[in-house]
């Protein structure tokens, strides 16, 4: 889908946290300022999360409490790999039982990753105005949740926060 603005992605993203369930994971992928946070900070508000929910790039994780569950919100990006994700025993909440796991820089542990995720795969477009955003299942993450997510954009036409 291509979001041409700022909005519009939040929108997608309060669309996918309200539609998140206890144990998904959702892998954000794309350059460094394509909209990952601004995604994730739109599926926290739409997972009930309220406050600010900051990068958690110098921490790795922060969790923030939801109205039905927690939401893990990783940044790996300064992280050096599978290893030091298990050294800080981090991989327990990938997938967590009690809540959603959303993941930027998922390649830099890309062994970690279960089978089973969305995938959202965030790249500008036209001159760096849009974005190109893809939505990515695999496993049981599949079609029809997907399909969930586009469902209710369509009757959602402003983001919350307006």
């Amino acid at each position: 889908m291509l979001s041409n603005s700022e909005k519009q992605t939040q929108r997608l993203g309060f669309c996918l946290g309200a539609c998140l369930r206890a144990g998904d994971v959702v892998l954000l992928e794309g350059e460094m300022g394509a909209g990952k946070s601004v995604l994730t900070r739109a599926a926290a508000r739409g997972m009930g999360v309220e406050g600010p929910v900051p990068s958690p790039t110098f921490t790795i994780l922060n969790i923030h409490e939801g109205s039905a569950m927690k939401l893990y919100h990783f940044d790996l990006y300064r992280l050096e790999g599978e290893d030091a994700l298990y050294e800080m025993g981090l991989e327990e909440f990938i997938p967590a039982r009690d809540g959603a796991s959303l993941i930027e820089w998922p390649q830099m542990a890309a062994e970690a990753m279960p089978p089973d995720h969305l995938a959202i795969d965030i790249r500008y477009a036209n001159d760096g105005m849009d974005r190109e955003i893809s939505l990515l299942p695999a496993g049981a993450f599949d079609q029809e949740r997907i399909d969930e997510i586009l469902s209710m954009m369509e009757d959602c036409h402003e983001y919350p926060d307006d």
